[in-house]
């Protein structure tokens, strides 16, 4: 009874081709660098230099991916976070009362505190009905911890049209960190702004 040898492996087939791979840079190697000159003899570099310029250049490739990953997650991490927070954010159910209804529902009532005169409040439901148009538009879902500085770094990314994003979001700064009087041309123009995003 004979054996039979198998004439060709799946593992062979991929050595082979790492050969042949390995073969070819090499040759494509020497064809872009001619041969060192040789060095005078009794000149010899020390093994430990080799070493050290070894190091160096590890060192520099590795700082160089650390810089890399740390200025890429700089630029992408806000977009990252919208992404991966989507429709699965849970924060939107513990959004208060304001934030739940429409943003029709809103705009109304930023109508009524305005002709009552109140138009801090007028401004800050424009604000908040920007934010429902966007959650109901899927641009940006409610996220309970993102903050106004936040809001404008995802729309630059989203947006091309942003000035009626920052009149709106620059209000509401004002309104919660400053005691500047927000007056009836305040809340014309985050009402103009409004208009805008609305017409997109």
């Amino acid at each position: 009874m004979t054996t039979e040898f198998e004439k060709t492996s799946l593992g062979w087939q991929s050595s082979q081709f790492q050969q042949q791979i390995g073969e070819w840079l090499e040759y494509q190697w020497s064809r872009l660098h001619p041969t060192l000159p040789e060095l005078p003899s009794g000149w010899s570099i020390d093994s430990w230099f080799i070493s050290l310029l070894k190091f160096l250049l590890w060192l520099g490739v590795g700082v160089f991916l650390v810089w890399l990953v740390w200025w890429l997650w700089q630029e992408f991490s806000p977009y990252l976070y919208s992404r991966i927070a989507g429709i699965k954010d849970s924060d939107s159910a513990s959004q208060t009362a304001n934030i739940e209804l429409s943003a029709a529902k809103l705009l109304m009532r930023s109508q009524e505190f305005y002709r009552q005169g109140n138009y801090r409040d007028a401004c800050r439901y424009l604000y908040l009905a920007m934010l429902q148009h966007l959650h109901e538009k899927g641009i940006l879902p409610h996220k309970k911890s993102r903050t106004d500085g936040e809001y404008l770094q995802l729309l630059r990314l989203s947006c091309p049209q942003i000035q009626p994003y920052e009149t709106l979001i620059t209000t509401h700064e004002q309104l919660c960190f400053s005691d500047a009087e927000i007056g009836s041309e305040n809340y014309e123009h985050c009402q103009q702004a409004y208009r805008e995003i609305f017409q997109e």
